[in-house]
C-alpha cells in the first residue's frame, strides 16, 4: 500500500475517533451551543458538581462491584466450560456450544421477561444478586468462546507432562494452566467488564429499579436531551472502561515479566 495512502487512512481514523470525543468534551463544560455558533459562548461547571456528587459516586462504585463481581463469576464458569468444548468429545458437544451462544442468538428481552417471573419466584429479583446472575447471561458466550480459543492452541500436553511428572492438580492449575490461559482470561475479563458495566435493560427488569447503576442514571438523560449531562457520562463511562482494559493489559505484562525474572534467577 502507497506511503500518503497508509497516512492518509491513518488520519482519518483518528479524526473519527478523536472527533466524537472532542465534541463531548466540549458539550460537557457548555450549557447551549447553538447553530450558528462553532465554539459555544455560555460555559457551565452543572455537570461536574452532579457529576461529582456523593450520590452519583456511590452508584458508580455501586456499578463497578456489581460488574467485577459478574467478570468473577463469568470466569469461575468459563474456565471449565471452555477446557471441556476445546479438549474434550462428548455426546451433544454441538447443542451445548449452540446453547452458550444463545444468549446472542435469542433476544434479550424475551429471555429477561421469563427469567424474571422465575426470579420473583425466588425472592432474587430486586436485589444485587439477581441483577449479577442475570449480566452473567450475556457475558458467558464471550468468556467461554474466548477461552476456549486459548485451550484450542495451547491443548492439554503441558498439563499431562506435569502429571506424569508428579504435580497434583491444585499444582498444575496454579503453575501449569493458569499462567498458559491468563491472556484468554485478561482479555475475558476486559470483555465481560465492558459488557456488565454497559447492562442497561437487564438491569432495569430484573433490578426493578431497586438497583441502580451507572447506566440507568446515564440514559435518562440521553433521552431527555440534556446534553451536558449526557456527555459527562458517556466520558466517564469511557474513562472507566478504558481504565479497567490497561490496568488487566497491565497486570498481564507485569506477570509475566516477574515470571521471566524467576526464570533468569534460576538459570
Amino acid at each position: 500500500m502507497n506511503k500518503n495512502l497508509r497516512r492518509l487512512i491513518t488520519n482519518i481514523i483518528l479524526l473519527s475517533l478523536i472527533l466524537p470525543l472532542s465534541i463531548l468534551f466540549i458539550w460537557a463544560i457548555t450549557s447551549s451551543w447553538v447553530f450558528p455558533e462553532i465554539i459555544p459562548v455560555n460555559f457551565s461547571i452543572r455537570g461536574f458538581e452532579y457529576i461529582l456528587s456523593f450520590e452519583n459516586i456511590k452508584i458508580l462504585l455501586n456499578s463497578l462491584l456489581i460488574s467485577l463481581a459478574v467478570v468473577v463469576l463469568t470466569i469461575i464458569i468459563s474456565i471449565p466450560a471452555a477446557k471441556a468444548i476445546a479438549l474434550y468429545e462428548f455426546r451433544g458437544k454441538k447443542l451445548v456450544e449452540l446453547l452458550i451462544l444463545s444468549p446472542i442468538i435469542i433476544p434479550m428481552i424475551a429471555v429477561a421477561m421469563g427469567i424474571q417471573l422465575t426470579f420473583i419466584r425466588l425472592g432474587m429479583a430486586n436485589t444485587v444478586f439477581g441483577v449479577i446472575i442475570i449480566n452473567i447471561l450475556p457475558c458467558l458466550p464471550y468468556g467461554i468462546t474466548i477461552i476456549t480459543d486459548v485451550y484450542k492452541i495451547i491443548g492439554n500436553k503441558y498439563e499431562i507432562q506435569a502429571s506424569m511428572l508428579g504435580a497434583n492438580k491444585v499444582d498444575i492449575l496454579r503453575h501449569v494452566t493458569f499462567p498458559l490461559i491468563l491472556p484468554g482470561i485478561i482479555g475475558a475479563s476486559s470483555m465481560c467488564f465492558i459488557i456488565s458495566f454497559s447492562q442497561y435493560f437487564l438491569t432495569l427488569i430484573i433490578g426493578g429499579g431497586s438497583v441502580i447503576t451507572y447506566p440507568l442514571v446515564m440514559f435518562p438523560y440521553i433521552q431527555s436531551g440534556d446534553r451536558t449531562l449526557s456527555s459527562l457520562y458517556s466520558i466517564v463511562f469511557i474513562i472507566i472502561s478504558l481504565v479497567i482494559v490497561v490496568l488487566m493489559e497491565k497486570s498481564l505484562e507485569s506477570y509475566y515479566l516477574k515470571d521471566k525474572e524467576k526464570k533468569n534467577v534460576i538459570s
